[in-house]
């Protein structure tokens, strides 16, 4: 979902000038009104300083200017999800403007309120109603000001497009009269109301409907200054010695010959070693200058290709054993499989990047990063800062989807500006980017089943070993049920990822449904229909499989033409896809999916364009992983860095998307940016098997015949 409101001059400069203090910053907004609301705050006239804690902390802040500008400041990122947007939209709903009324200002750690990292889908069910409320707040403070300097009934006065008005007699005045009144300190000594009256979803106006990202217009004529972009005064450009392998270890180095380049400072810090120049090509010199004199200690590492192996080996106690044996012993049918899932990168469009500079003992730094505060408090305990000498600002920048949460570029960065006394700029080559940033983490995934002759599942066990618990419980009625996850040690750096181990756990499970509806001599359909209670994920699956024509194509079946299934529900939000799929007559490694049917659920739709363009994205990009991406590496070393040999979709494999969008104004809302990617991969490889007959247990998905890459 997403934010609507296009930039004025003052706040662009809140947003893309570098240079801001906090108190240009209050200048720029001017005497006004201004809002803090959190659990258990009033209202204040002045702002509290921003947020140094987390979920206590004031969760919105709204000012109003005498010229009836209004402010919303936010710790929430824009990442290309839509947030900004739909955080305007909050805002405008409570405020009763106009969208474009609302200026926002994201992600500076010296200026916004703590609003915790974005990830985890939270933004909607946290942040927006946390916005409304502030908003909601300055407007009941409105309400009430102008109510009694009217000496009326604050019931028969109302609040529309920045006016408050009183019908009876005919009075209004604007918030900007309001914001600037002598009442207003008397108003604002009042505690807020702490039911504040929020607009119910059959009352929305802004809310609801389809607002585009507001700075739209800049980023596609190239006005937008991502972190990439970002120029400082007397900037140089860093870059940073790199391990030749992962765990080595660096012996010895000969740091002359690039300290005896002009214009080159060298920094090292420990096994930390990099350069600063006045310019990319003359850095990147000084760097393989150096890099020649370099001895490393190698360590020894797992191959991709006995992943597996290693990670099963290193499961902590082991995988647990299944406590159903006497259900197994007495069932009709049982399942005994394991599936896998290898690592893969998040592969941004735009790398990690930064750009530090010290002034007075105090460091900004302006990064890509989907935890602003987090990034503030690596860096405050990185160089022993107080909180009030480290301050992160964060432009809109170039996707992270879970992978840009940790700040190892921005510690970079900031080591080679101390060094240099000077701005520094560093990007990560995607070769850099591709080894040292983390990964989505493999998976190991047993499991185990057994069915009674009338096909009804008695029992499921279900170990995960490494990827995570994200959605590892089943949704279905199992009889006796263990779901668990089992930590290993990993052998490369792993963390977040768009659902994060939810992925490779629905994989597994709606794999292993496809096949114990095999085992039972039922449809795959039926079978989990007969095994689900949950409401919400039955409609979903039957809306799909009927906008699919599943039964029908089921019935008929085509030469060299696969039709899959699979859902599941993660973060509060359910989804349901059906593909086709067709493989080249001769070439069995080679396959396309060409049709995907997906419906989702999300409760109360806040910004429809923006969650269609979510749930589209989150079925191209796990395309990727089922088809084709994987991170293979040999004694250390990535095997394929670079978009060349790590090939995500293209163009070419984007099917043709038949999405529908579940509107449940009924329920609250939650987010849509992660769910929509569980049951893509499932989908096609259940489609796989009906093509061939050949059951698929790993992503990516290789065919009979397959080449290994």
């Amino acid at each position: 979902m997403s934010d609507e409101t296009p930039y004025t001059e003052p706040v662009e400069r809140v947003a893309y000038d570098f240079g801001l203090s906090r108190r240009s910053f209050v200048q720029v907004l001017g005497a006004g009104l201004l809002v803090s609301v959190g659990e258990g705050l009033g209202l204040a006239a002045e702002r509290r300083p921003r947020g140094e804690g987390r979920r206590g902390d004031p969760a919105a802040r709204v000012h109003i200017g005498k010229d009836g500008a209004i402010t919303v400041l936010t710790g929430k990122v824009e990442m290309g999800q839509g947030a900004r947007a739909e955080l305007t939209q909050a805002a405008a709903e409570e405020l009763r403007v106009p969208p474009s009324r609302i200026q926002l200002v994201m992600a500076d750690t010296s200026l916004v309120p703590d609003d915790g990292i974005t990830a985890g889908s939270r933004t909607t069910p946290s942040t927006v109603p946390a916005v409304r409320q502030g908003a909601a707040a300055a407007r009941e403070i409105l309400v009430r000001l102008a109510s009694q300097r009217w000496g009326v009934e604050p019931a028969t006065v109302e609040a529309r497009d920045g006016t408050i008005a009183h019908a009876a007699t005919k009075r209004t005045l604007t918030y900007a009269e309001l914001a600037a009144s002598e009442d207003l300190p008397k108003a604002l000594g009042q505690p807020a109301p702490p039911d504040v009256a929020m607009a119910a979803v059959k009352e929305w106006k802004v809310l609801g409907t389809s607002l585009p990202r507001p700075n739209a217009r800049d980023l596609v004529t190239g006005a937008h200054k991502f972190p990439s972009d970002t120029v400082r005064p007397g900037m140089l450009y860093g870059k940073v010695l790199r391990q030749p392998s992962y765990g080595a270890r660096l012996v010895s180095i000969d740091l002359g010959p690039a300290k005896a380049m002009e214009g080159v400072v060298v920094a090292r810090d420990g096994s930390f070693v990099g350069v600063a120049a006045p310019t990319t090509h003359r850095a990147r010199q000084a760097l393989a200058a150096i890099a020649e004199t370099a001895k490393w200690e190698r360590a020894p590492h797992p191959s991709s290709k006995e992943v597996f192996d290693y990670l099963r080996q290193r499961a902590g106690d082991g995988a647990p054993k299944n406590p159903f044996a006497d259900e197994l012993a007495k069932a009709a049918k049982t399942l005994r499989q394991t599936y896998r899932v290898a690592y893969v990168q998040h592969a941004p469009l735009e790398t990690r990047a930064a750009v530090a500079e010290w002034s007075e003992g105090k460091l900004t730094v302006w990064t890509g990063t989907q935890n602003p505060f987090g990034y503030h408090r690596e860096l405050a305990g990185a160089f022993g800062l107080a909180n009030d000498q480290v301050r992160v600002v964060v432009p809109d920048f170039g996707g992270g989807f879970g992978g840009k949460h940790t700040g190892e570029a921005a510690v970079e960065t900031a080591r080679l500006a101390k060094a240099a006394g000077k701005p520094v700029s560093l990007h990560w080559t995607r070769e850099e980017e591709f080894t040292w940033a983390y990964f989505r983490p493999a998976a190991v995934i047993d499991v185990e089943a057994s069915l009674d002759a009338k096909g009804a599942l008695t029992s499921w066990h279900f170990i995960n070993i490494n990827s995570g618990g994200a959605a590892v419980d089943t949704p279905y009625r199992a009889g006796k049920a263990q779901c668990r996850f089992v930590r290993s040690d990993s052998p490369l750096r792993q963390g977040s990822y768009r659902t994060l181990a939810a992925t490779a756990n629905n994989f597994a499970r709606e794999c292993a449904m496809d096949e114990l509806a095999a085992a039972a001599g039922v449809d795959p359909l039926d079978f989990r229909l007969a095994h689900l209670d949950n409401p919400r994920l039955r409609a979903v699956l039957e809306e799909a499989t009927k906008r699919f024509g599943w039964a029908e194509r089921v019935k008929n079946r085509q030469l060299d033409v696969g039709v899959g299934l699979a859902c599941g529900t993660e973060k509060g939000s359910y989804v349901a896809a059906c593909v086709e799929i067709r493989i080249s007559r001769g070439y069995q490694d080679q396959f396309a999916v060409s049709r995907v049917c997906q419906v989702f659920e999300c409760g109360a739709i806040l910004n429809p364009d923006n969650l269609l363009a979510q749930v589209q994205g989150c079925i191209l990009m796990g395309l990727g992983p089922a088809l084709r991406e994987e991170m293979r590496f040999e004694k250390g070393e990535m095997l394929n860095p670079r978009f060349r040999s790590y090939l995500v979709p293209r163009f070419g494999d984007v099917p043709q998307l038949d999405i529908h969008l579940l509107n449940r104004p009924d329920l609250p809302s939650v987010g849509g940016g992660e769910t929509p990617i569980i049951a893509i991969a499932p989908a096609i490889a259940n489609a796989a098997f009906h093509a061939t007959g050949t059951r698929i247990r790993e992503m990516p998905i290789r065919l009979p015949g397959a080449k290994e890459p």
